[in-house]
């Protein structure tokens, strides 16, 4: 192992070399090191014609300064970028080549691309998952979009449909990774690596290994030194064994927000940051999913609307009654995010129990660990798929989705049944009971016969067992062997005028239909207490 400046760092890496670059938008990115190799090709040329893969997205919005994989979106420079999700505000550049084939770009799920760097790692021909089964994902679902981002890409050669025993699965065979570049907080001169200041770990030892396995090189980037034995071995991410270069960059933030202790245990905050919840729409929709949850269950939250439950938890004082996790890796605590529309740290909890690496904790959602999890939605079709990765001529991937919803138990779809300026209000019906009205409809359909791009088949899901209910503001859906199927209907909301208009398919309506309860309506707590579980 060697301390050197990002320059000589960016130095080590060949014309068409494969590498596997950390990052969690600005959690454990290691900026240095990807700046000094974009300058390195503004200015000489080289390295060309690389194979990146970023299991997340690596980049975030800095008032209009380059940030993570931005520095590498200049023509020629990647060939092949493989990751799960994408941001046109945070990526212009990069999107942009990639929507018009500069550069072959591919969308694999989160946990997949996780788990097959441990494959990678080992040597082995490769991973065999169910995970994507009917999903854009498999290469046998010709309607569910494919994982191409460009229809002019090639198609993606590594993932091809297997039989094993009987059973369909998909076969995504290991390569090569010839750079790894990773991020830490501390390193002793030794080049053994401490994350103690990172609010997640994210797959960096994983990936330093893969690199080590396929005789490639291993660069880290970290904030300080330290000298030889000081840290302590539970300590270590990466061992030095593991690691060719060191980076120190003091200006490494832990996240785009700041640094807090309280996201790494340093010190546990009596009263992390929430969101004040007003009586609207998202609330309605949060406190319909709550009554789904269970004492003792461990609960995924996905960006945008479901991030919210945590301080419908303290208003309800449920709280302690679940576990809160996010597919990074933190456990327990409360999910750092911000409002919808607000900077936040996706992906770091406030006074966490325990940080987990990204690979392990996928393996514990594919194997069905999850009791829920709250995700957003652009489209659902008849059939009950769920498409959030393309719409309305946007391209953004799927991130997790599709690896959290593949066994949990009770997924819950949430969001607006329109989008795009709906207002509503609460009024009162005969008896005082409250209605729900639609003050203004929102322009965008989000119900079409068919999505786009299948990033949760339902049928596949039904057929696992698992229970999927589609929650808006007005009513809920459940998704059935036979489709999309209405089985609630708020108080004030007319089925002719407000829910099939919006609909590009024929409903179905159970025969039971039920009434959204009223407390869901009403301002102040709703008192809720939780269901204790069955195996309790």
């Amino acid at each position: 192992m060697r301390v050197m400046t990002a320059k000589d760092a960016a130095a080590m890496v060949r014309a068409g070399d494969t590498v596997a670059i950390s990052g969690i938008v600005s959690l454990i990115a290691a900026e240095a090191a990807l700046k000094a190799l974009g300058e390195r090709f503004h200015e000489t040329g080289a390295p060309r014609d690389l194979t990146i893969i970023c299991p997340c997205r690596t980049g975030w919005w800095a008032g209009g300064a380059v940030t993570g994989l931005e520095h590498l979106a200049q023509p020629g420079m990647v060939k092949r970028l493989i990751a799960s999700i994408f941001n046109a505000k945070d990526s212009p550049s990069l999107l942009k080549l990639a929507a018009s084939n500069e550069i072959e770009t591919y969308i694999v799920p989160m946990g997949v691309i996780f788990r097959w760097l441990r494959e990678c790692t080992a040597r082995s021909p490769g991973l065999l998952t169910e995970v994507g089964m009917g999903s854009f994902f498999d290469p046998a679902s010709a309607d569910a979009g494919g994982n191409r981002l460009s229809s002019k890409a090639r198609p993606f050669d590594l993932v091809k449909r297997v039989q094993v025993d009987g059973t369909d699965c998909m076969f995504f065979r290991s390569m090569p990774i010839d750079v790894a570049i990773v991020r830490g907080t501390i390193a002793d001169t030794d080049g053994n690596i401490s994350l103690a200041g990172e609010p997640i770990s994210a797959g960096v030892r994983q990936m330093a290994m893969a690199a080590k396995n396929s005789g490639g090189k291993v660069i880290a980037v970290v904030k300080a030194l330290t000298e030889r034995g000081t840290l302590h071995p539970r300590m270590v991410e990466i061992p030095g064994i593991f690691v060719d270069a060191v980076v120190v960059d003091a200006n490494a933030i832990q996240s785009q927000i700041g640094y807090e202790p309280a996201f790494t245990g340093e010190i546990r905050t009596p009263a992390p940051p929430l969101v004040a919840l007003a009586l609207d729409q998202q609330k309605v929709i949060l406190r319909r999913a709550a009554l789904e949850l269970e004492k003792g269950d461990v609960v995924n939250l996905g960006v945008g609307m479901g991030s919210q439950l945590a301080s419908l938890a303290v208003e309800e004082g449920f709280l302690d009654d679940v576990t809160f996790s996010i597919e990074h890796g933190a456990l327990g605590g409360i999910p750092a995010m911000g409002a919808p529309g607000q900077v936040g740290a996706f992906g770091a909890h406030y006074n966490p129990q325990a940080i987990i690496d990204s690979t392990d904790l996928f393996d514990f959602y594919h194997g069905g660990g999850l009791d829920a999890t709250l995700l957003g939605f652009a489209q659902v079709d008849a059939r009950g798929n769920v498409n959030v990765s393309r719409y309305n001529g946007a391209i953004r991937g799927p991130g997790g989705y599709v690896d959290i919803t593949h066994r949990t138990k009770k997924i819950m779809i949430c969001g607006t049944f329109t989008s795009g300026a709906l207002e509503i209000g609460i009024g009162s019906g005969p008896g005082g009971a409250p209605e729900l009205q639609i003050v203004r409809e929102g322009r965008h359909k989000k119900f079409p016969r068919q999505v786009e791009h299948i990033d949760l088949h339902g049928l596949g899901a039904v057929n696992r067992g698992q229970r999927i209910l589609v929650i808006t503001e007005r009513c809920v859906f459940e998704v059935r062997e036979q489709g999309l199927t209405l089985i609630e209907l708020a108080p004030g909301i007319d089925l002719d005028k407000h829910i099939r208009p919006a609909l590009d398919f024929e409903l179905q309506v159970d025969e039971r239909l039920a009434r959204m309860s009223d407390e869901l309506f009403l301002p102040g707590p709703m008192n809720l207490r939780l269901k204790q579980r069955d195996d309790a």
